[in-house]
């Protein structure tokens, strides 16, 4: 908790000071600039008769500022699909429908003892690796997607949207699967949706698809009220359908099926397109039965994480998040992978209880023009049960990375990164693991 205080002193001062040298509405950054490029790279199908030059600026306005609704996303991440190039627009505007996509490919080599996995995750790294497999070289299609949006407004309903999104992730990075789809209205959102305990925005890009090792990334059915308070404050609330990770050992120990959603919240202010701090939080109700007893038992988990991304100066973003709670785990990053919403107590056989966990990651961009930009981030998560564990239990995770972007044209773009990171088990073992990847993405 002393980690997470700290990281919010340091925060805020970073944060007045980019406001302080960077106000809303002077300078755009290198990165938004970009942003820009894509909107105008657009093509407009009219579902009715009639040009955008038939009708003069104020028609040529609204157009833009319905484009610029399908971009901007408070839960949009650097490796989330751009705008769509192919916009069906009605007459009045009231109206429009985008189809879009990617295609992604990435390779990569890892050597010195092979992850097992596409993403790079330092829980993953083997602390004894197999002589046979050392190294190697693996590619996947995982990250391909298609999209359809809806946007529209009417008196009855104001304005509303719909979004369905599947991406080539299944089985062996090649099936097709759902990855979003929900409904807008005004401040509601119902449906499958990226949770309201995440900040996608502030994630640092990487290559990999994996990212930094303390990333929430949960999504779920949920239904949210998002109202905007004032002009630069944004507030949410959520009840979300609960994934729950829980450690029981069906002998002394059975996990229960979730009964009750998960609460979630933030708050955010925010001074441009792409510059806001968040403070986040979820409760969360963790169900298990002791056996030995035949009794079921409830733990209350709960989780905060603050967030932030913001442009100090015009070539530079930051981006930056901490995250801290008990029985969070199952949200995301490296302890996703194992079960650490509620784990067994070995004082008390047929007792479980929810350990804590601490992660934060750093990310700097620089952008030498707005399509060219390097980037660097280092990541941390930490396990913190208040019991004794197995020597060979994960402690702590390190993710680093440096990399490099450049987008060839508005809808093509080519990158390359260095992964480094290290797995330390409460024994004291450790191993370090290195990658080089590479990608090639194709938006439409």
């Amino acid at each position: 908790m002393k980690r997470f205080i700290l990281f919010f002193c340091v925060l805020s001062l970073s944060l007045i000071a980019s406001m302080a040298q960077f106000p809303e509405g002077k300078t755009k950054s290198l990165a938004d600039r970009m942003h820009d490029s894509i909107l105008n790279s657009h093509k407009v199908l009219f579902i009715e008769s009639g040009t955008n030059s038939t009708y003069g600026q104020k028609y040529n306005d609204s157009i833009r500022a319905l484009i610029d609704k399908f971009y901007y996303d408070q839960f949009r991440h650097f490796q989330d699909p751009e705008a769509p190039y192919f916009l069906f627009l009605s007459r009045d505007t009231t109206l429009a429908m985008g189809i879009g996509g990617a295609v992604r490919m990435r390779g990569y080599f890892d050597w010195g003892g092979a992850i097992p996995a596409s993403g790079f995750a330092p829980y993953l790294i083997p602390m004894n690796p197999d002589p046979a497999k050392m190294r190697k070289f693996g590619t996947t299609p995982a990250g391909t997607c298609l999209f359809f949006r809806v946007i529209g407004s009417n008196k009855a309903l104001g304005d509303y949207s719909l979004y369905i999104e599947a991406n080539f992730n299944g089985y062996n990075s090649r099936d097709f699967h759902l990855k979003k789809a929900y409904a807008t209205i005004n401040n509601f959102t119902i449906g499958y949706a990226s949770s309201t305990f995440s900040d996608p925005a502030a994630v640092p890009p990487t290559v990999d698809a994996q990212g930094p090792n303390n990333k929430l990334s949960n999504t779920s059915v949920l239904v949210r009220w998002m109202p905007r308070i004032k002009k630069r404050w944004v507030m949410a609330l959520s009840m979300e359908t609960p994934s729950t990770q829980v450690d029981a050992d069906n002998t002394e120990t059975e996990k229960v099926d979730e009964w009750i959603p998960d609460a979630a919240a933030f708050l955010q202010y925010e001074w441009g397109r792409t510059s806001h701090v968040r403070l986040a939080g979820i409760i969360r109700s963790l169900s298990y039965r002791d056996m030995l007893a035949s009794k079921n038992h409830y733990k209350a988990g709960w989780g905060m994480q603050l967030s932030s991304v913001f442009h100090p100066i015009i070539p530079v973003t930051v981006y930056a998040t901490a995250n801290y709670g008990h029985g969070y785990a199952g949200m995301g990053g490296d302890l996703l992978i194992g079960a650490y919403d509620l784990i067994g107590d070995p004082d008390r056989p047929g007792e479980m209880y929810a350990p804590a966990a601490f992660g934060w990651n750093l990310g700097l961009q620089y952008n030498f023009k707005p399509n060219l930009f390097v980037s660097t981030s280092f990541s941390q998560t930490r396990f913190l049960p208040s019991k004794t564990v197995a020597p060979s239990e994960y402690k702590y995770g390190l993710f680093g990375d440096v990399n490099v972007f450049w987008n060839l044209t508005e809808r093509i773009q080519v990158g390359a990164e260095f992964d480094f990171g290290m797995r330390k088990n409460f024994s004291g073992e450790h191993r370090w693991a290195k990658r080089i990847g590479a990608v090639a993405q194709f938006s439409f």
